[in-house]
């Protein structure tokens, strides 16, 4: 099998990226969309709820829960029916619940659409995103994963324009509407290009004179799920490191606009640090894969977390001016996010290809606790009496060199070495 994944990428792969990168870009868009239609509403839909912005969070919050839950789920249907129907299921579902989204007049409208039936339909497209791709690549594995991740970076740049532009040309419902047919659209190319190298709904089975016959009934769900995997304590030991290191990912990318705000910078200002972020993202996803395939993986994502820690400690604690929060904005765009490239080589790297569809599952559930990272800084700030932002600074670093750290003991534990590439 590693020979046929070597000649199978020197064949196709950097077609397979360009098809991949197309579902990242629509499935990871989905969270700088709802930060775009969130800040519309709280301004001129909700503006008399005195609480709005809290409760229109949650519609942001949901997405990401429904995206992470889903992986078990999809794994299930991905063991019964061809992947390119889970797609277009996931395509219908999403496209439906913008349309929905329309016609929101209550808060709690955007949970069912713009929360629940979006972020259901992105999760079959994402997970689709990461799971795939290493069914295709194997020493070049981390370079396609780059590419397909780096569509979320794209989406932070060009999408809260998209966006912003619609609502103010065509108003807020319009917005939703055209924007769900651009969805649409775009994944119906997904739709056609999507291609699974070892379909598991094709299961083969042994006859009788040793010839592979074609498996004539479902397979169960102790065939589904690999259950083992929860009592190898390298891979439980990967998903704590995990956990820990990115539960202050995401905190800057929330909170550094009103952070630009606090210093006296104007509101267009903030809006190009979160464009940065974004773009500089991009460009460090690709980096992290790239470099990943050299120097292992798991090396890379212990660089990458170790630098974003310095970011946060050494830059975003004495960044009070334009150039400086730029400066943060730029080097901690490009480190933080690498383990969302990562994450699928690495896991396939610790489990192997045969478990590596339940390990996904589980990692994807696991970094639901990720997406609580900005409230938990959030909490901790409420709770004490300091300069404003420092807890933020605080907890961001510490996440990632506690993470860091982890990282490394696993790496030891696998290889018995510090300097080995893995």
């Amino acid at each position: 099998m590693h020979m046929t994944l070597i000649q199978t990428e020197a064949m196709a792969g950097p077609w397979l990226s360009v098809r991949f990168s197309a579902i990242s870009l629509r499935s990871e868009q989905r969270q700088h969309g709802v930060r775009v239609f969130q800040a519309y509403f709280e301004k001129d839909v909700f503006h008399d709820v005195p609480d709005a912005q809290f409760q229109l969070s949650f519609a942001g919050t949901l997405i990401g829960i429904m995206v992470n839950i889903a992986g078990p789920f999809f794994q299930i249907l991905s063991a019964r029916f061809d992947i390119r129907l889970i797609i277009a299921l996931g395509v219908i579902v999403m496209v439906l619940g913008l349309e929905l989204a329309a016609f929101t007049t209550q808060i709690w409208h955007l949970y069912l659409t713009q929360g629940v039936m979006f972020g259901i339909g992105a999760a079959f497209l994402y997970v689709t995103a990461v799971s795939v791709p290493p069914q295709w690549f194997n020493r070049r594995r981390g370079l396609g994963l780059g590419i397909v991740t780096s569509g979320s970076g794209v989406g932070g740049v060009v999408l809260p324009f998209i966006i912003s532009s619609l609502t103010n040309r065509v108003g807020i419902a319009w917005a939703y509407r055209i924007l769900g047919f651009i969805y649409l659209g775009m994944n119906a190319i997904t739709c056609i290009l999507v291609k699974e190298k070892y379909p598991r709904h094709k299961k083969v089975k042994a006859a009788d004179d040793g010839e592979e016959q074609p498996a004539v009934t479902p397979p169960k769900l102790n065939e589904i799920f690999d259950f083992s995997i929860l009592k190898d304590k390298i891979f439980l030991w990967w998903v704590i490191a995990s956990v820990v290191a990115t539960m202050g990912c995401f905190t800057p990318f929330f909170f550094l606009p009103s952070y630009a705000s606090y210093h006296g910078l104007s509101s267009d200002d903030g809006t190009a640090f979160s464009a940065v972020l974004a773009g500089s993202n991009c460009l460090g996803r690709i980096s992290a894969g790239y470099i990943g395939d050299r120097i292992g993986r798991l090396n890379t994502l212990i660089l990458a977390s170790f630098l974003s820690a310095i970011a946060a400690f050494g830059i975003w604690t004495v960044a009070t001016d334009y150039n400086t929060i730029m400066a943060f904005a730029v080097v901690y765009g490009a480190f933080s996010t690498a383990y969302y490239t990562l994450v699928s080589p690495i896991t396939a790297t610790i489990v192997g290809i045969e478990k590596f569809p339940t390990a996904l599952s589980v990692m994807m559930l696991s970094n639901t606790i990720s997406i609580v990272g900005p409230n938990i800084a959030s909490a901790i700030e409420n709770a004490l009496d300091a300069e404003p932002y420092f807890s933020y600074k605080m907890y961001t670093g510490a996440c990632f060199i506690v993470g860091a750290l982890l990282l490394l003991s696993l790496k030891i534990k696998m290889t018995h070495g510090v300097f080995t590439k893995i």
